[in-house]
């Protein structure tokens, strides 16, 4: 059983940057894929990144490419994700997700864990 819970979001201006946490608890990180989802109010859910295992594979998704860098510290059970020269689009409720293999394809039913989902605002 592996517990995801996202932190770090909150209110920021365009421009400006945010680092969000990915704390797994339940089962190491180890075992684990991870990626970020996010969705903003009346839009699908959209993939932005994801990492595999031992962090030698990363994916974006083009409408984050050279803004956002995924990373992980399996010592400390935690995937994070920074996030740099924030948009207005880029506001969304944003998720973690734990899968056992490692794909690009952002296919939702590959994530078996979800965190409970963490606000991120850009705005004025």
């Amino acid at each position: 059983q592996l517990s995801l819970v996202e932190s770090g979001g909150g209110l920021v201006q365009p421009g400006e940057s945010l680092r969000l946490s990915c704390a797994a608890s339940g089962d190491s990180l180890d075992y684990w894929s991870i990626g970020w989802f996010r969705q903003a109010p009346g839009k699908e859910r959209e993939g932005i990144s994801c990492i595999s295992r031992n962090a030698m594979i990363t994916n974006y998704a083009d409408s984050v490419k050279g803004r956002f860098t995924i990373s992980r510290d399996n010592a400390k059970n935690t995937v994070y994700l920074q996030m740099d020269s924030l948009k207005p689009e880029d506001t969304a409720v944003y998720y973690c997700a734990a899968s056992r293999v490692f794909s690009d394809s952002y296919f939702s039913d590959l994530y078996d864990y979800w965190g409970q989902g963490i606000q991120v605002t850009v705005s004025y």
